[in-house]
């Protein structure tokens, strides 16, 4: 028998997109559709705000118009407010986008018999809403009835009953509340009844305010559950979902100068993966900055946008002091191609600076990003914080294909290769820079810890500052360890010393064996005269004897034709080179 398959249909959760920046993302669209939502925080933490969003980007974006009922502010007070924010509700107002409407509840006001409910505002609410046809309320707070209900038995019943009668009408609907001791609200109540709870906090640890975003519950949807930073600036609200963010970027093949010739050398002679993360991290003065601004000066030669974040000194003061040593950054700044943001890390809390920073990386879309140094933000014990805030802003780049270049300062004494904030894991290359005492000396040494995808040098390179930019040297190791400076060059002066006398030594040797080859030659020469002379004499004695011989086998023949005697018996015919002597 063939087995049915049965598909299950997902009815997905109808939602208000809001368009604050990130909060669609973690919410998976928006807040839910004709339903209630609870904001709720403590006092500055910006809920007014968050809800007048809503309602502004509503009723701009999609056309759907909103009600905002406020039970603290004026109308005039709200439009002063929210006018930072580039919102012009008195626009909007006339355009019957928004209805702006202030309550004041008093009690008598809302005693009716005896008993006390809340037929007066429910009123209210249906002549704005009708009025504009509104698709979105907002009730800004729900503390001011609760201080004119002090029945907690009626209250309660009369807060479902507005929630329902809302949402009946199919508004979705936007309440703030104070946070309570203990509780999200001061009643411990509209979280139970409300489909959304948003929770804003402002906090402040080691005098740095931090302010962060959670969504307590979601009834029918999954949501992000995590704590998310937010920022409110002159464009509204703007969240950070950065721990949604996932290891699912792609990674650049494409390699990019330092900028420095003999350290490309050492990175298999091709310098930095694009889109990798550097560190460069050493002892005060050993020169982070200064190899990271030679990185940006290459950076900016090859057309390229480099963003610098620089914590320490303004960029007046770093244009000028890498000017001494041959980095001239000032032609980029007008060109451009290269921005500077200076700050201090007391000024904003570590959210605050990574949403600032991430806006910035936004707005101006650089390649190459700069964090000088990243340690300045390690105050007490928040290294835990750092590490975090670190690792969400490396993702962001990472996933934007975002060269940076971080710069990290250790203590003396400490081990080299441990930095402030724990960071060695989230690096691709570290770049390691450490002080060489030897004779009286303090000189930089520079050598490659880490770079992962490539094959790279081991080896300790002297790291000089001249005007003429960044070079590095060989170094001497020896007996007493590595030399550098004057014990490297004194070391370099004996070396040539003894190089020279070596070659004199060659020079002495090469020239006794030429002369003792000029003196064989010679004997050579002699022995040859010699021998000439003795062949000569002997060839002219061989001459001589076989004359003599000739003759005288002529001599016998004459002789024993004299003597008509038989020739084949008198004389013998015999083979001069065999004749044998008797």
């Amino acid at each position: 028998m063939k087995k049915k398959q049965t598909q299950s249909h997902r009815n997905n959760l109808p939602k208000s997109p809001t368009s604050i920046q990130g909060l669609d993302e973690i919410t998976g669209g928006g807040l839910p559709k004709g339903r209630p939502t609870l904001v709720c925080g403590g006092a500055g933490c910006g809920k007014t705000l968050f809800a007048m969003e809503f309602l502004v980007r509503g009723a701009m974006e999609y056309n759907e118009p909103g009600v905002f009922l406020s039970f603290e502010e004026t109308e005039k007070e709200l439009t002063a407010n929210v006018a930072s924010l580039g919102f012009d509700l008195d626009s909007l107002v006339e355009r019957k986008k928004i209805w702006l409407e202030h309550i004041h509840v008093e009690r008598g006001e809302i005693e009716q018999n005896g008993e006390y409910d809340l037929e007066g505002l429910f009123v209210r609410i249906h002549h704005s809403i009708e009025s504009i046809r509104a698709k979105r309320v907002v009730v800004d707070t729900i503390e001011s009835l609760f201080a004119a209900l002090p029945n907690p038995g009626i209250l309660r019943a009369e807060l479902r009953r507005f929630l329902r009668w809302l949402k009946r009408r199919g508004v979705t609907t936007i309440i703030t509340s104070e946070r309570g001791d203990g509780t999200l609200t001061r009643q411990g109540l509209e979280e139970y009844v409300s489909d959304c709870v948003i929770l804003l906090d402002n906090r402040v640890n080691d005098q740095s305010s931090i302010r962060r975003l959670r969504i307590v519950k979601y009834r029918g949807s999954s949501h992000g559950t995590n704590e998310y930073p937010f920022l409110i600036d002159e464009d509204g609200f703007s969240i950070l979902p950065v721990t949604s963010i996932g290891l699912n970027y792609s990674s650049s093949a494409q390699r990019i100068s330092t900028g420095i010739p003999r350290l490309d050398t050492m990175l298999s002679g091709k310098g930095f993966f694009r889109g990798s993360t550097v560190l460069a991290s050493g002892t005060a003065g050993t020169g982070k900055t200064s190899i990271a601004a030679q990185f940006v000066e290459a950076a900016c030669k090859r057309q390229e946008r480099v963003l610098f974040f620089t914590f320490e000194e303004s960029p007046g003061q770093l244009v000028r002091n890498m000017g001494s040593i041959g980095i001239h950054l000032d032609p980029w700044v007008e060109k451009g191609q290269l921005q500077f943001h200076a700050t201090r890390p007391t000024l904003y809390g570590l959210e605050t600076h990574l949403t600032t920073s991430i806006k910035l990386i936004n707005t101006f879309k650089p390649d190459v990003v700069i964090l000088d140094p990243i340690n300045a933000f390690v105050m007490g014990e928040n290294h835990t914080e750092v590490k975090i805030m670190l690792l969400r802003l490396v993702d962001f780049l990472k996933m934007k294909g975002i060269t940076a270049f971080f710069t990290s300062l250790t203590s003396a004494g400490d081990a080299m290769e441990i930095t402030d904030v724990y960071l060695s894991s989230l690096i691709d290359t570290w770049l390691l820079l450490r002080d060489i005492e030897i004779g009286g000396e303090r000189n930089r040494g520079l050598y490659v810890l880490k770079s992962r995808g490539m094959a790279h040098s081991n080896q300790i390179r002297e790291f000089r500052l001249t005007n003429r930019g960044i070079e590095l040297l060989d170094v001497y190791v020896g007996e007493d360890g590595v030399l550098t400076g004057s014990a490297r060059l004194s070391q370099e002066t004996k070396d040539e010393a003894a190089q020279l006398l070596r070659k004199q030594e060659i020079g002495t040797k090469q020239f006794g064996l030429d002369r003792k080859r000029e003196a064989m030659e010679a004997q050579i020469i002699v022995l040859r005269s010699e021998f000439e002379a003795e062949e000569s004499e002997a060839l002219k004695a061989i001459e001589i004897e076989k004359a003599r011989n000739e003759h005288f086998i002529q001599d016998r023949a004459r002789m024993g034709r004299s003597r008509k005697s038989d020739e084949s018996t008198s004389i013998p015919k015999t083979n001069p080179s065999k004749s044998k002597t008797r």
